[in-house]
């Protein structure tokens, strides 16, 4: 059988492990599990040299989550709280989102994934959540996922895809969307009014969520994804 092929980007940063500690491309391994568990064959997209230029050879594309966006990206100055800026994982992961909608490639992009979808598009964010909305549910510690509901636009592609019932979702963000970008549309929200879905209609497959459904047990994302791919 032959898999369709998805790209999935990384984080660059310092880990240890076995004997060694030292910087290196890491993901978590829930994405590799998730896309494999629903056909796709995974492949890690590392921030380096021309990264646009493989999306002729992909099947599909996940932009994963990691640090913050560098908010002169969107015409602003930093909050205190924003961290984690990669200005190298910002540049090659712009240049990959914009090359992945102009081919018409399927698309997932995952927290920092929407984030990058939103700010290609003309958006901007909210740098720390709390500040907005008031509390820390979003992101309650580090290291740990907060669970709450999210509730979906009826007649959404994402609706067609997880249903249109709330869900309780894993998330760990503490930024979201401010202002959309063009033509982006907002397909589920948080009861404090956070954004956490969106979609770009008329695309073949261009989807992302600001929470972490890799680390929730139904694919059903993944599957969608690796069937548009295929």
């Amino acid at each position: 059988m032959n898999r369709p092929l998805i790209g999935i980007t990384c984080y660059v940063e310092p880990a240890r492990f076995t004997v060694w500690d030292m910087t290196t491309a890491l993901l978590p391994y829930m994405y590799v599990e998730q896309v494999a568990r629903a056909g796709g064959q995974p492949v890690i997209l590392p921030p380096a040299g021309d990264l646009a230029s493989v999306v002729g050879r992909l099947d599909g594309v996940i932009l994963a989550g990691g640090g913050d966006i560098d908010p002169s990206l969107y015409a602003e100055t930093p909050h205190e709280r924003t961290g984690f800026v990669r200005p190298f994982r910002d540049s090659a992961e712009f240049a990959l989102a914009d090359a992945a909608l102009k081919a018409g490639l399927p698309f997932l992009g995952i927290c920092r994934g929407l984030q990058v979808l939103n700010v290609t598009l003309g958006g901007s964010l909210h740098q720390h959540l709390p500040d907005v909305v008031g509390h820390s549910g979003h992101a309650p510690a580090p290291g740990e996922f907060g669970h709450m509901p999210v509730g979906v636009t009826p007649g959404s592609r994402m609706a067609e895809i997880v249903g249109g019932d709330p869900l309780t979702v894993p998330h760990y963000h503490h930024q979201a969307i401010r202002r959309l970008g063009d033509g982006l549309l907002a397909t589920a929200h948080a009861a404090d009014g956070t954004i956490e879905a969106v979609e770009l209609p008329g695309h073949r497959f261009a989807l992302a969520t600001q929470w972490h459904p890799e680390a929730a047990e139904d694919g059903a994302l993944f599957r969608a994804l690796v069937g548009a791919a295929g």
